[in-house]
């Protein structure tokens, strides 16, 4: 909600009410930096001092124009301006600040231009600073992109000009207020109960995983709920380069990067701290996201003694995950041959879950496929769960089930040895027809 020629519609001009905005912002602004009221205080520090100052306006201002101008106020000085009515509203999943003058929003898997603006590009630059200073970072001409979270969680990318060209651009994936757990997915359709039940065997039997997938299409929320069963005696090691998981686990130890000072020093990069992770005797590591050469030290990790870790990746297929991880694994400077990265690859990973984001907004696991070993140069995968669209609903919604392959994995004495036998049914066997064989 911003105010607008429509406000003025009372008598008043909108220069005027936006020139009152302002002074109420600064004479505000100003106050609380001098008083330095604690946090959990300065929503009624606000409060009080909106309604002293609205006191000695005319009483022509009508009564919705003032409750506007009480409301921008607010999330100017203490929220992140015109976009925080769309983080408060808990149905929008991501908001995307194009400029000053286009705000969009994704709503139920679906994107919508909003009526959402900003008075100018300075007021944009304002929100990302409040954003990004309590962290430490910064973003200027020679640095003009930059990565934070909220104070809820919430991730943030900000781009500005030279590289962002037509004027500076937010973009924030929401942090749940409600951390999904296995059975919502189930009820969401996401994943089956056999699938539930399988993932949870191969987590606590401490199987190597790599959730994979789009832009969007949910890796980091099936990471938190993987990550979730892990059990409470074990020590966990989380690495990301924006902190967004949400482990409830007491014996946690979450580690963030950091980028380099004005001078360019003091970076610490994912590949550090996975490299740093290993003297600090994890039970798992959980690397938020593998972009680059930490990917050639995670594998390292798994395949000496590390079990159980977890991470994500960008790729459209579980095969893709794999081109993606060879490549990832030569941007560490290691001139290492094709065929032995992939023997590498195929000796740490277990399984790989596909994430897909469909047409119709929804996000589902559309395969788990096992890495089954090499067969000369090539790594064999086998999908042990699939989903089979059958078509698209009079709603516009994807119909389709997800199946197993009716294919046992060749880890199942680990997860037996775990104490998971799991039933023949999980994997798609028809016990009543054998029977009837029989």
């Amino acid at each position: 909600m911003t105010l607008n020629s429509s406000s003025g519609s009372a008598g008043i001009a909108p220069a005027e009410l936006i020139r009152l905005k302002h002074f109420l912002i600064d004479s505000i602004s100003r106050e609380l930096e001098v008083e330095n009221p604690e946090i959990s205080q300065r929503e009624s520090f606000l409060n009080n001092k909106i309604t002293s100052l609205l006191a000695r306006l005319p009483s022509s201002i009508p009564a919705n124009v003032r409750q506007k101008i009480i409301l921008e106020v607010r999330d100017e000085v203490l929220g992140f301006g015109p976009i925080q009515p769309l983080l408060d509203d808990p149905e929008i999943s991501e908001v995307m600040v194009n400029g000053p003058k286009l705000v969009f929003v994704e709503k139920k898997g679906k994107l919508i231009k909003t009526s959402v603006t900003f008075e100018s590009n300075e007021q944009v630059l304002r929100v990302i600073d409040r954003i990004i200073l309590p962290l430490g970072r910064r973003v200027d001409f020679d640095s003009p992109t930059v990565d934070a979270r909220l104070p809820d969680g919430s991730r943030v990318n900000a781009v500005i000009p030279p590289v962002a060209i037509d004027g500076p651009s937010i973009t924030i994936r929401k942090f749940a207020k409600d951390k999904l757990k296995m059975q919502q997915l189930i009820d969401l359709g996401s994943i089956s109960p056999m699938m539930s039940e399988f993932l949870k065997a191969c987590v606590i039997s401490k199987l190597n995983i790599v959730v994979s997938g789009g832009t969007g299409s949910g890796k980091t929320t099936f990471l938190n709920i993987l990550s979730s069963l892990i059990p409470e005696s074990e020590r966990i090691i989380t690495i990301e380069d924006a902190a967004e998981l949400q482990l409830q686990q007491e014996h946690l130890v979450r580690l963030e990067t950091k980028t380099a000072d004005i001078e360019g020093k003091g970076q610490v990069t994912v590949r550090d701290l996975v490299r740093n992770s290993l003297r600090m005797r994890p039970d798992r590591i959980i690397v938020g996201e593998c972009r680059g050469g930490e990917t050639l030290d995670m594998l390292q990790a798994m395949n000496t003694g590390h079990e159980g870790s977890l991470t994500t990746l960008h790729a459209n297929s579980s095969r893709d995950a794999l081109s993606r991880m060879e490549t990832m694994v030569l941007m560490s400077g290691m001139d290492l041959p094709i065929k032995v990265i992939r023997q590498q690859i195929s000796a740490a990973i277990d399984l790989i879950i596909q994430q897909t984001r469909y047409k119709d907004g929804s996000r589902k696991v559309s395969a788990i496929t096992e890495v089954a070993g090499m067969e000369g140069d090539t790594i064999v995968l086998t999908d042990i769960f699939r989903f089979e669209q059958t078509g698209i609903s009079s709603e516009g919604m994807i119909a389709g089930e997800l199946k197993p392959t009716g294919i046992r994995p060749l880890f199942t004495p680990r997860l037996e040895a775990a104490g998971f036998k799991l039933a023949p049914e999980v994997y798609g066997a028809n016990l009543s027809a054998i029977l009837k064989r029989r």
